[in-house]
């Protein structure tokens, strides 16, 4: 206050306040007006071309500004009021004005590498300016939550924080406290089982406060103060049509319920955002009333303005002329932010637009994930800001975890992983024509936009009927064989013959990778089979051949009540017959026969358990076995019964978390999927086995 004080008696308190907004508390203009204060006389400053002002009108010396100057500003809002006619205070504030915003819209980005407790300050030097400088906001355990079939637990939302923080993004909506007892739970928890890092990048979600009500008297706002978050990120209506027919304000008081909010919560230290719901449309419909929006948050002290996508209609051109229009009105007060959803499947292409325009903050989840169709991707927007836009974020060093980052979030909602998704799909980087191959052989740059390493994927080769000699040369130097180069070429040939065969029968080895790599070592000369299936059998059996009767009995989770005792009850039992190692450190050449029997929910979970079962005293590695996905499909449903079936089952070592998919097809689904399971037993087996085959030993 005092520094201000002096600077009003420098410049009048007209001049000072046209650019010195409720928030001037922050570090970045005290210490700028402090410099200019301090280092000369107070009644003799020396402008930069050395012309001294040694007067000042007595109306401003007063620190009283004129009635005039008073009508202009409430009539001019968003710019500064004119010079006095020759008046040396007011060219002395234009000075400072002038000064003040070449700081700002320069403010320094906190490196990676800085103290962690600093990272909740992103916002005390200054706005932020995009495309150089970009905040990252992760929304997902909020806004990602809202999507269809999602839904998390307060642990969960728990592990996700510290994932999220460990990834390094700046700020962690996590919910908002006034709603749902969940999110209460979370924050409460927050205070004593989370980190400070991540407890300082917390950000409590809420709105302004109801109408009719002061803000300190509004319960949900006083959830936020509770709750404990630095950060509180209160969402405003933007659009004028939204305020007189949906919430039935008048325009006026709407913007009072934001000035108020916002007000209230920055003068207990909170740092606040506001949400502008519908920014995009309520500024086509009436631009000077969303832009009174604005102007209402950041004369109360926001620190971030977040224009709003919210129906997620928005063209990118839209977004591109209204952002700048708003950086340049705003962007010297407060960071200006982007949110957009995916219902034009633009969300990423708006996001990125908005960044070029001067953006500093971008929200988004993980993956996507939001309401209706989804929210904008931050594995999308991060990545192409790093690697093609060469943006600054705290979160760059940690890019290679960015794909982790995708599949462990996936993992703990019980998603399945999208194969499709741009950097981190399972199928970003795989590829499968021939001559595409071949190229990458010669340079990788051909056909890959980035290396995949630097967002923690990797290449892969698919093989498939459309293939080229290249790919399968790819899996063999990937298996690091030791053959000579004609030797390859031949094999190489011969396999990929075998593998358009197979494909004209309905085989697909696309996403069977472990199908192909045993393939290849099966046409080595050296390769030991770990084990072999010598004969099985599959038995379904039924005490109830009612349909109505088995649909109950599954809905009681298989149970049968037998004169008022629970049993368990089985519907199938498989007998499985295997050669194995007898050494179980795989030392010894010597193999015996074992055959063991197990029952299951159905013949083939009855035939994995029976095979585990036989395997594992002579491979015990596979304890840590897990199948965690069985897909079956008719190739030819007009043959009906009689049809060829291609059954695909994807196994999981939990001990490495490393995963493979194996694939089988037969007009038997029995065969099939037995065939399947055995490539996927084999396949876990195929680094640890002995250095001679079992054939050998026949």
């Amino acid at each position: 206050k005092a520094v201000i004080a002096t600077a009003i008696l420098l410049c009048g308190s007209a001049h000072v306040e046209s650019f010195i907004q409720p928030d001037s508390s922050t570090g970045a203009i005290r210490t700028r007006i402090a410099t200019i204060t301090s280092s000369t006389s107070l009644h003799a400053k020396q402008r930069p071309d050395n012309e001294a002002i040694t007067e000042t009108s007595p109306s401003v010396i007063s620190g009283g500004a004129t009635a005039d100057e008073l009508a202009w500003q409430e009539n001019n809002p968003f710019t500064t009021a004119p010079d006095d006619t020759s008046s040396a205070a007011a060219a002395t504030a234009d000075w400072i004005k002038q000064d003040f915003e070449s700081q700002s819209s320069t403010a320094s980005f906190p490196s990676a590498n800085q103290e962690d407790d600093q990272k909740s300050q992103l916002l005390d030097n200054g706005p932020i300016r995009g495309p150089t400088n970009i905040i990252v906001y992760d929304t997902t355990l909020r806004d990602g939550t809202q999507m269809e079939s999602i839904s998390v637990s307060c642990a969960d939302k728990l592990k996700i924080s510290q994932r999220l923080s460990a990834f390094n993004v700046d700020y962690i909506e996590a919910g908002w406290p006034g709603s749902n007892p969940k999110d209460e739970e979370f924050f409460h928890r927050a205070q004593t089982e989370l980190d400070a890092k991540t407890k300082s990048k917390l950000v409590a979600f809420g709105s302004t406060r109801r109408k009719r009500i002061q803000a300190k008297d509004d319960a949900q706002i006083q959830k936020l103060v509770e709750c404990g978050a630095p950060t509180v990120c209160i969402v405003a209506k933007a659009h004028l049509w939204q305020v007189t027919d949906i919430i039935r304000a008048e325009p006026s008081e709407n913007l009072d319920m934001i000035q108020d909010s916002v007000s209230y919560l920055t003068s207990l230290g909170i740092d606040v955002m506001v949400d502008l719901e519908h920014y995009f449309d309520g500024f086509k419909f009436n631009e000077e009333y969303t832009l009174k929006c604005c102007d209402a948050a950041v004369k109360a002290g926001a620190k971030v303005l977040v224009m709003c996508d919210t129906n997620g209609g928005s063209m990118p051109w839209e977004v591109d002329e209204i952002t700048k229009e708003t950086v340049e009105k705003f962007g010297n007060l407060a960071t200006i932010g982007i949110h957009c959803h995916n219902d034009c499947g633009l969300a990423v292409a708006n996001s990125l637009t908005a960044a070029k325009a001067g953006v500093g903050l971008i929200q988004g989840t993980i993956n996507g994930i939001g309401e209706r169709t989804g929210n904008a991707d931050l594995c999308s927007i991060v990545p192409s800001l790093a690697l093609h836009i060469s943006s600054k974020m705290t979160c760059n060093d940690n890019l290679d975890e960015i794909t982790s980052l995708s599949r462990y979030l996936d993992e703990t909602l019980n998603r399945t992983p999208d194969r499709g998704a741009p950097f981190v799909g399972n199928s970003a980087f795989a590829h499968k024509g021939g001559l595409h191959v071949a190229a990458l052989e010669r340079s990788p740059d051909s056909y890959q936009h980035v290396d995949p390493s630097k967002v923690g994927n990797k290449l892969r080769v698919l093989i498939s009927e459309l293939s080229g000699r290249q790919n399968i040369l790819g899996k063999m130097k990937k298996l690091d064989m030791d053959i000579d180069e004609k030797t390859s070429n031949e094999r190489s040939l011969v396999i990929l013959e075998r593998v358009k065969h197979l494909e004209s029968m309905g085989y697909t080895f696309e996403g069977a990778d472990a199908s192909v790599e045993l393939m290849i070592l099966h046409s080595t000369q050296h390769y030991c089979l770990p084990f072999r299936v010598l004969d099985y059998t599959a038995q379904v059996y039924d005490t109830d051949v009612d349909s109505a009767s088995r649909v109950m009995s599954k809905m009681e989770n298989n149970k049968t009540t037998n004169g008022g005792t629970v049993t368990k009850t089985n519907l199938a039992r498989a007998t499985v017959n295997v050669r194995v190692l007898d050494d179980p450190n795989h030392e010894e050449d010597e193999f015996l026969d074992r055959l063991e029997v197990a029952e299951g929910n159905g013949p083939v979970d009855a035939l994995a358990n029976a095979l585990k079962k036989a395997l594992v005293p002579s491979h015990p590695e596979l304890e840590n076995l897990q199948l965690i996905d069985y897909k079956v499909r008719i190739l030819d449903p007009a043959a009906a019964t009689a049809a060829a079936t291609r059954v695909m089952i994807e196994f999981k070592d939990i001990k490495t978390d490393r995963q493979w998919t194996t694939v089988s097809v037969d007009r038997n689904i029995i065969s099939a999927s037995l065939n399947a399971l055995v490539d996927g037993f084999e396949y876990a087996l195929k680094d640890v086995v002995a250095g001679c085959t079992i054939e050998d030993f026949e």
